[in-house]
């Protein structure tokens, strides 16, 4: 997979604003929604060393830009008590790749180093850890589950790779009938075009685009 550094954490935010302002056009179907942290999911997906270190073996140098903004956001809703989900990909083995065993020769294993979420966003012991082995948080995870026995109804979706597993967590999200927020600064991938092009795509219909800064209440 090709890799570029797009970001870095000294021009992030005003990156944001770049993005938010290509963004506009396509999500106006959405400014009606207004995200609420209290009834909010925070979703951190597959902030793993395999991605987010610099010793992972497929390390995106952007996530360098991000995890500050998580950080952040991490410690706005465990202020106020709010939901915090991480996600962890990972397999047993060759057998239970399904799809992304025809599509990469590599992959995550459960009891490996690189499985583990970084430690900069260490989950505390009161915070959900979801394993899974595709793309959506939410197939066969119990996620949707333990999201509706603590009242959620909307979800705050960041973490690596913007256009996979974020991508579709955040459709599967929406399909279940969740609002969904992505804060364009606290998500990435490989490439800056990628990014756009999964940020555009669900701006369009699916979640309402925001910034962290936004999501924190400015």
């Amino acid at each position: 997979m090709r890799t570029e550094l797009f970001v870095t954490p000294e021009n992030i935010y005003s990156k944001a604003k770049d993005w938010l302002d290509i963004l506009e056009p396509f999500g106006r179907t959405g400014r009606k929604l207004v995200l609420k942290p209290e009834s909010c999911a925070l979703v951190v997906v597959d902030m793993l060393r395999y991605f987010a270190h610099p010793e992972g073996r497929a390390y995106l140098p952007s996530t360098a830009a991000v995890i500050p903004v998580i950080e952040r956001l991490l410690g706005k809703w465990r202020e106020i008590g709010g939901t915090v989900v991480f996600t962890r990909h990972c397999h047993r083995g060759p057998r239970d790749l399904g799809m992304l065993g025809k599509f990469f020769r590599d992959y995550i294993r459960c009891d490996e180093r690189d499985s583990r979420i970084i430690g900069e966003l260490t989950p505390l012991p009161s915070e959900k850890v979801v394993l899974k082995n595709t793309y959506d948080a939410f197939f066969h995870t119990g996620l949707d589950e333990y999201l509706s026995r603590r009242g959620v109804g909307q979800v705050l979706v960041t973490g690596v790779l913007t256009q996979m597993c974020c991508e579709t967590t955040a459709r599967s999200a929406f399909v279940r009938g969740y609002e969904v927020y992505v804060p364009v600064d606290a998500l990435t991938t490989s490439t800056e075009e990628l990014h756009i092009g999964s940020l555009r795509s669900l701006a369009s219909g699916v979640a309402v685009m925001t910034s962290a800064d936004e999501a924190c209440g400015g």
